[in-house]
Formats: structure tokens, sequence, C-alpha cells
């Protein structure tokens, strides 16, 4: 398994109060990486490291030769007198070939979006495009913040499958910030819980039974850890989906 990008002891505070504290973690091609934490964890913050939009007060970064990162906001704010469609929005992008935008289009299925106004796309129109515009560069490392806020149930469990079966395709790290545990436990390798710090960190199930995981998520009573395992059998058209009951999200 190739390491595209380490952290190693990353500090990072501000006004005195430390965001994040001695946080390492290696995000490696083929897999995906899902950070999870409270509010106020200091995930965005993370992110921005990783970016290389803000620097580490300590620590080390370590990443491949002329490393390739596609990002997906949560969001982005487009004026609604300004026109803008899909297409345009795309081609904004630099670096590209028609080949390769060709390609990106039908890989999301997003043709009929096309000459649409971007400001009049659904949550899930909306981030179908963002993750298009960053699959542009052919990203070797793709970082997602959130990327299914405003989505209903069925489009989320849609664009987590789309974004497990891009990642296959074109074998690249995925990095994924997530506050829906009960989807995301399914398709994801590898769970960091970030506190700050990273309280813990490993495959979904054994994160799941972390006493760390337990006090962050499931120990306020008006809540009750949910979680979606997806088991694959022998027979690929026979799939078993069991899912946790939850009061509310974490």
């Amino acid at each position: 398994m190739t390491t595209l990008l380490s952290l190693n002891n990353i500090c990072v505070s501000f006004d005195q109060r430390m965001v994040l504290d001695h946080v390492s973690l290696e995000l490696n091609r083929g897999q995906i990486t899902t950070l999870i934490g409270p509010n106020g964890a200091g995930k965005s913050t993370l992110i921005k490291v990783i970016l290389g939009l803000i620097p580490a007060d300590s620590g080390n970064i370590t990443r491949a030769s002329k490393l390739r990162i596609g990002y997906v906001p949560q969001k982005i704010s487009v004026d609604e007198s300004f026109p803008l469609s899909v297409e345009r929005f795309l081609k904004l992008a630099r670096h590209y070939s028609r080949k390769r935008l060709n390609k990106v289009i039908s890989q999301l299925s997003i043709e009929g979006l096309l000459q649409r106004q971007l400001v009049r796309l659904s949550g899930g129109e909306m981030q179908r495009v963002l993750l298009a515009r960053a699959l542009l560069g052919e990203p070797q490392l793709l970082v997602l913040d959130e990327p299914v806020q405003g989505v209903d149930i069925s489009g989320q469990i849609e664009l987590y499958q789309l974004i497990s079966d891009i990642a296959q395709q074109i074998d690249c790290a995925v990095l994924l910030v997530s506050h829906d545990l009960h989807l995301v436990m399914a398709g994801t390798d590898h769970v960091i819980c970030l506190n700050h710090h990273v309280c813990c960190h490993g495959e979904p199930e054994s994160v799941a039974q972390h006493p760390e995981f337990a006090r962050l998520f499931a120990q306020n009573e008006r809540q009750q850890l949910a979680v979606y395992t997806h088991h694959h059998v022998c027979d690929e058209h026979d799939h078993h989906h069991h899912q946790a009951s939850s009061q509310e999200n974490v």
C-alpha cells in the first residue's frame, strides 16, 4: 500500500488555544479514510493543513512527489444573479483535456445538468458537480469535507457509493469528513476519531467499540450509536444490510 501523504505530530493553535495536538495519520492509495469528531474538534483545520492552506506550528508533513489533490468543499457560494451554467463552471477548471471532461461527465452521470444554472441545483446535484470538478485534475488524493450536507438520505447512500466506486476506479486515496457514521461505516476502510488529538483509529468495527468513541458519540442519553454495516457474501446478488436504530445523527 502506497502512502501518499503522512502527518507526524502536527500541532496547530489559534490565540493560544490548541486546535490540533500532536496529530498523526497516513493516507494510502486505494484506501478510504473517514475523519469523524464532534463540532469544534479541529477537522476543518486538519483539512486545511493537508491542503496546504495553513501551516502547522510544529510536526512534519510528507507528501508524495507532485501529489495531485482534488478537493470537494461542503458548499460553494454563488450569487443568484450571476449566470453560471454547470458546463461553464466545469470548464473554469484548469489543466484538463476535453476527453477528460467528457469522461468525468459520463462517470458522474451529469450530462443532463450541463445547461442548468449552478444556483438552481439541488444539494445532491451540486455535490456531483463539485465532485466532477475535483476529478478533472485526475487526483491521487481526493478530500471531501462533509459532502452530503443538504442531501436527502437516499441521495447520501448513492453519493457514498459513488465515491467508493470512483476511488476503486482511479485507485486514489480518499479522505472523507463526515458526521453520518451510520452510513459511512459501510464504505470506509479506516476511521480516525478526532477531538483535537486522535482519540482512536482503525477499522470501523473496532473504532465503534472503542471507549473514546463511545464517550464522544454515545454517552449522551439522547443519542444512540447507529452503525450501518454492509456484509458481502459469496453471491454478488445477495447482499444483506443491517442498520441499528438511531434517535439522531451523531
